[in-house]
């Protein structure tokens, strides 16, 4: 995290908490500018706490805005922000770092445990995948594009991304996601439904997509194979009411690479 981004972020954060600063009860949220100022403070509010700041001092910050909205002197000298921020900078770093190391061990256990359960298959890549629905249909090739519906989960079972909520299938190439899911998918036949349990190192290693998946995180997916895309033809294999769906519309969760 860069530290002009968290400048950023604890500067709208402080233009709302400057307008609600023990005036709480008399703020309105009636017009588009109203809603939308809450709306930046209430998302930038989750951004920080997701990043571990949840001891900022809202008043401090009100203090802040208020002084350079007024064109006063500041109170703290440049230098001293650079520290502080360094500081902030270097917390989150730490924290992100302890998250990412115990979704590792977590992940190391979840799959040694999950591989002695009967009806999982572990593949030589580390890849475990259990059949739940089995059809005698076409296998997809690397070169094909192919329509799915999936749900992927953490280990703990909270749902980060699922396109059966949203009732729409999505159209994937099937070598431009996920290793996890490029194996995977070549396994199954059309028709057919999956749960692949995909190591960190087959999905996103530690790189974090979302806030959503922490970095080292193993992932769950439910993944139903729907039909293999005929490129001539580019409403063939997805139901006639789902719209087509390139990776780069895709929700950012999803495994694309």
């Amino acid at each position: 995290m860069k530290q002009h981004r968290l400048a950023a972020a604890v500067a709208l954060v402080g233009l709302v908490l400057a307008g609600c600063d023990s005036q709480t009860n008399s703020v309105e949220l009636k017009t588009p500018a109203q809603k939308a100022s809450y709306g930046i403070g209430l998302n930038m509010g989750k951004s920080l706490a997701q990043e571990g700041m949840d001891d900022l001092d809202s008043k401090a910050v009100a203090l802040g805005i208020e002084d350079a909205v007024t064109k006063k002197d500041q109170r703290i000298k440049d230098d001293e922000l650079v520290e502080a921020f360094s500081a902030l900078q270097k917390r989150a770093e730490e924290r992100l770092t302890k998250v990412s190391e115990e979704a590792a061990a977590a992940g190391k256990k979840f799959l040694e445990e999950n591989a002695k359960k009967s009806g999982v298959i572990t593949t030589a890549s580390g890849l475990q995948y259990e059949v739940v629905k089995k059809t005698d249909g076409p296998q997809p090739k690397p070169t094909d594009v192919v329509t799915v519906h999936y749900e992927g989960k953490l280990i703990d079972g909270k749902v980060f991304d699922s396109s059966v909520e949203r009732g729409s299938p999505i159209d994937l190439p099937v070598s431009g996601v996920i290793p996890g899911w490029v194996e995977g998918l070549q396994l199954m036949h059309v028709g057919e439904k999956y749960k692949l349990y995909i190591p960190a190192e087959l999905a996103y290693g530690a790189q974090s997509p979302s806030p959503l998946i922490p970095a080292n995180s193993v992932l769950v997916f439910d993944l139903e194979l729907l039909g293999i895309k005929d490129m001539n033809q580019p409403e063939a294999g997805a139901p006639a009411d789902a719209p087509a769906q390139s990776p780069a519309e895709a929700p950012a969760a999803t495994p694309a690479q």
